[in-house]
């Protein structure tokens, strides 16, 4: 982790969490809710059985799915495990390396209002995550 103040030459390696929770595309609702619960996270990416990532998921997603909503009916809801992790999912993911610049990581997180971004490696593999926390972390060692 990074002790200087930020200069350009930050990269999201620096202020990256690398204990990373995942989910599998089969996942139950439930299942995930209870081990993000239990982990204390918020977004959790998503990948495939080739460990790939292919979508992220949020507790926002796991309160109340949107595409419940579709078509102006609103269904009943009950978060359990009939409904997987790939019904609720955002896909396809927006994504960042480890050595993509800090201030490039901070405008997609901005331009989009994400509370969190994977961090993958070539071969689309998750390798760590960057949450709006860490970046707080990044500016207030910024700041001294």
């Amino acid at each position: 982790m990074s002790a200087h103040p930020l200069h350009g030459r930050d990269r999201v390696r620096d202020w990256m969490s690398t204990q990373v929770l995942t989910a599998n595309l089969r996942d139950g609702l439930r299942q995930t809710w209870d081990r993000m619960a239990e982990a204390e996270v918020r977004h959790v990416p998503v990948i495939d059985d080739q460990e790939q990532l292919v979508g992220v998921i949020s507790d926002r997603d796991l309160r109340r799915p949107s595409s419940l909503d579709l078509g102006g009916q609103a269904d009943a809801f009950r978060l359990d495990n009939t409904l997987k992790v790939e019904q609720v999912m955002s896909s396809p993911p927006a994504h960042v390396s480890p050595d993509t610049p800090l201030e490039e990581a901070l405008a997609i997180i901005g331009a989009h209002r994400y509370g969190a971004l994977p961090v993958v490696d070539d071969d689309l593999r998750v390798v760590g995550i960057l949450s709006a926390w860490d970046l707080l972390r990044a500016f207030r060692a910024c700041l001294g």
